[in-house]
């Protein structure tokens, strides 16, 4: 049978960093016999070379190439492409991994759309993750309709012949930037790109040396040198206009004005920032005409315009300025939606300085500008940075992080912008101010399924002035929210998900799944109540949806002879919380006084306390005596018609159902309508 996929992934001494890469292969759902792995070891001097022939020897879908040291990986993913059987090439680099079922989607993914690249979703706990690029599937997209160029690693799936023929190859040796190289000549010439941006293939992980690849210090001359080549592929591949300045864009604001930008810059001493400047400054007034400069967001604009000055000291002015900008979000609503989703009202803006100022902009004549304060003597005489035509630019998102593997889901949520009036400022000081309504959820959503197990971040990135500032939510919130994060269980099978608030900070998290956190802890100060009727039913303040399943729990009774005896039992959603039924009766129990507690978080976690019951002989235990506020009436009565309705319509699927099937389907259709109305 022909082989699928080929993982091509370049070794040079990589010691205990390679084992998490070799678990993940060896993980992978697509059967071996679909996929080969070719390690091409670059001239290793550890043991490498012995521990990957010796692993090839074991496993028959792994090959292992020597070849004499060249110093790059670019030479061994040739030789990789080179000697690939598969019908699509997978780049994976010796100290990342692969999710277990990332070439099986992939590949079908490509074969199902004659993909020449698949991009599958990244996920990073060091380096920066382009996370537009997977917001959503796309099954079909290139560079003229999707925001491709901020992907420019090579972990991905080439088609092996898309390569070949369009003579696709990394220049070999030591060198800057190839990747972008290489990306951008793969992207012009492919005709279908896919990317999988539900399900994430590809970790990087941050090695605990220090090591991982593009930590060293860069060489001006050489890394804008190879710059240049890039930008020389973009050109030559477009007409000018938007897009080829949209292209050229991409790469000023992050390559050239970014080694310009905080943190880096604030850093260097002023021998080097010299030596960037006058590697850059070529380059800019080369490539980087007016469409490329007023196409940039403010502060970006600001500092194209002091490096066409030769301003450096201006440019560690800026930087110093915008490394004082952080993203301030506040919640100010939290409310569990009946669907299990979590609605959060959020309002975001930007602050700068130790104090957290709002970001202050000044009107006149209908335009706003950046307050002279902050630009003052960046900019001639009386001129001020315009911002008019940046307002629009103002957008807020929302995320779940997870903290452990950094793997993130945006959340659905509608922002708009506000031009506020500050207090205490004259008529003409304003800042911007979002407010944003949206959905967390730790539930399955369309393309994407259950969240793991794990602690949950809630983020908010605040774009603003070409710049983007990420916050955590929670910290700063509305004094009501705290009384309305209820523990919940969640899906089917049910799942705890808690919100809390850490300590110190207090920022927002969901520990989702029995991470860490126990539910009885966060019920202790929450109601318990009695459930009036014909049955010992006791009523949680634990949030359930309409999805929501049971869970199994015990509940443990303590004699009046301190002996405890525990009881199986289920916790059930009942309109919108979690009711648990106590036994009416426990074997043995001596009469007198029992206390009653339920064990929410597993056989041997703390029980959460319910309350005492008096004990009948029999055992018989007496939940209406037992002190226990029953639930108000209009909740009552609510629950028992939900039950009166859900009881009819299994009659109803039971005695009907049969029948119903049998109809034809414009019939089955008709009676289904008006049994749903009945």
């Amino acid at each position: 049978m022909p082989v699928k996929v080929t993982v091509v992934i370049p070794v040079y001494n990589p010691g205990k960093y390679i084992d998490p890469c070799i678990d993940s292969l060896l993980a992978q759902t697509l059967p071996p016999k679909d996929f080969e792995v070719l390690f091409v070891d670059d001239g290793s001097t550890d043991d490498s070379p012995d521990r990957l022939d010796k692993l090839a020897a074991e496993h028959a879908h792994f090959r292992v190439i020597h070849i004499p040291n060249s110093g790059w990986p670019g030479k061994p993913r040739n030789v990789g492409v080179t000697e690939a059987e598969g019908e699509y090439v997978q780049f994976l680099d010796q100290d990342d991994h692969l999710a277990s079922d990332a070439l099986r989607r992939l590949y079908e993914m490509g074969q199902r759309n004659g993909s020449d690249i698949v991009i599958g979703k990244v996920a990073s706990n060091f380096r920066g993750v382009p996370h537009g690029v997977f917001a959503k599937n796309r099954e079909k997209c290139d560079l003229s309709n999707a925001p491709l160029y901020d992907s420019l690693t090579p972990h991905k799936m080439f088609r092996t012949d898309f390569l070949r023929t369009n003579k696709i190859a990394y220049p070999e040796g030591k060198r800057r930037l190839e990747d972008q190289l290489y990306m951008m000549q793969a992207y012009f010439p492919a005709k279908v790109v896919s990317i999988l941006g539900s399900y994430t293939c590809y970790y990087y992980s941050k090695r605990d040396d220090g090591q991982n690849a593009g930590s060293a210090k860069i060489v001006p001359a050489g890394y804008y040198g190879n710059l240049r080549e890039v930008l020389h592929v973009v050109v030559d591949n477009t007409e000018p206009g938007e897009f080829r300045d949209r292209l050229l864009r991409r790469f000023y604001r992050v390559e050239m004005l970014g080694r310009l930008s905080e943190p880096g810059v604030l850093k260097l001493d002023p021998e080097y920032l010299d030596e960037m400047c006058e590697a850059i400054r070529p380059l800019a007034a080369e490539f980087m005409h007016d469409g490329v400069h007023d196409g940039l967001g403010a502060l970006p604009r600001l500092r194209s315009t002091l490096l066409r000055e030769n301003n450096r000291e201006g440019l560690v002015r800026v930087a110093r300025f915008a490394a004082s900008v952080k993203g301030a979000a506040r919640l100010e609503d939290f409310d569990w939606q009946p669907d299990g989703r979590a609605a959060v009202s959020v309002s975001a803006r930007l602050v700068h300085g130790d104090d957290q100022e709002p970001l202050r902009v000044v009107r006149r004549d209908d335009r706003y500008f950046l307050h002279p304060d902050i630009s003052e003597g960046l900019l001639p005489d009386g001129q001020l940075l315009d911002l008019t035509d940046d307002m629009s630019d103002f957008k807020g998102e929302l995320s779940l992080r997870n903290r452990e593997t950094a793997v993130e889901w945006p959340c659905p949520a509608t922002w708009t912008t506000e031009v506020e009036k500050l207090d205490d400022e004259d008529d003409e000081v304003y800042e911007v101010v979002l407010h944003g309504h949206g959905h967390v959820t730790s539930e399955a959503v369309k393309g994407r399924g259950r969240v793991s197990r794990g602690f949950w971040d809630i983020w908010v990135p605040v774009r603003g002035y070409g710049l983007v500032r990420k916050a955590r939510l929670g910290a700063d919130r509305a004094a009501h929210v705290d009384a309305k994060c209820l523990p919940a269980l969640l899906g089917s099978p049910a799942r705890p998900v808690i919100p809390y608030f850490t300590d110190p900070h207090g920022n927002l998290t969901l520990d989702v799944a029995g991470r860490a956190k126990k539910m009885a802890a966060y019920l202790a100060d929450r109601p318990v109540l009695r459930v009036p009727g014909g049955r010992s039913e006791i009523r949680l303040d634990v949030f359930t949806g309409t999805a929501s399943g049971s869970k199994a729990v015990e509940v443990a009774v303590t004699g009046a002879d301190g002996a405890i005896r525990t009881v199986a039992a289920t916790l059930r959603p009942d309109h919108g919380r979690a009711h648990l039924d106590v036994p009416s009766q426990v074997p043995g129990l001596p009469a007198g006084t029992a206390h009653l507690s339920v064990r929410l978080d597993g056989p041997k976690s703390p029980g959460l306390p319910l309350c005492e019951v008096p004990v009948a002989s029999g055992g018989r235990l007496r939940l209406d005596r037992g002190g226990l506020a029953a639930v108000d009436a209009l909740t009552l009565r609510l629950m028992r018609v939900k039950r009166r309705r859900a009881a009819v319509r299994k009659a109803l699927r039971s005695v009907g159902g049969p029948f119903v099937r049998r109809l034809p389907p414009v019939a089955r259709k008709k009676v289904r309508l008006l049994a749903a109305r009945f």
